[in-house]
């Protein structure tokens, strides 16, 4: 059964989920993860000499992510993920909160009239 189970990790398709979890990735698998903002996120964070602007622009195709980018990636362009994270009160109430250099009005509009007005 074990002898089954090595051969069949051998043919296990190495995407950059697998390879992340596993520390396999590299600077070559930089476009397979820019097609996922949760993994082009993680790429820019941990990868030394990853592209943060290309890492930038699939993260910020999701609010929660482009949050995550401007919060922990030194380089971030803060107007470009703010502009993505804005389109959820919830978001946009986090990002005025925690990342330096937000446009708080900004935030405050998206934020009127739900629970996240401040």
């Amino acid at each position: 059964m074990f002898s089954k189970i090595r051969e069949d990790a051998n043919i296990v398709p190495k995407t950059v989920g697998y390879k992340f979890r596993k520390g396999l990735i590299t600077l070559s698998d930089k476009e397979e993860a820019c097609t996922n903002p949760w993994y082009a996120y993680l790429f820019a964070r941990f990868i030394p000499g990853a592209d943060i602007g290309k890492c930038q622009e699939a993260s910020c195709k999701n609010p929660w992510y482009a949050y995550y980018f401007a919060r922990d990636i030194p380089r971030a362009n803060i107007e470009k993920c703010q502009e993505a994270t804005c389109k959820n009160p919830e978001f946009a109430y986090h990002f005025a909160l925690n990342i330096p250099g937000a446009n708080k009005e900004k935030c405050r509009k998206v934020c009127e009239g739900t629970q996240y007005a401040f």
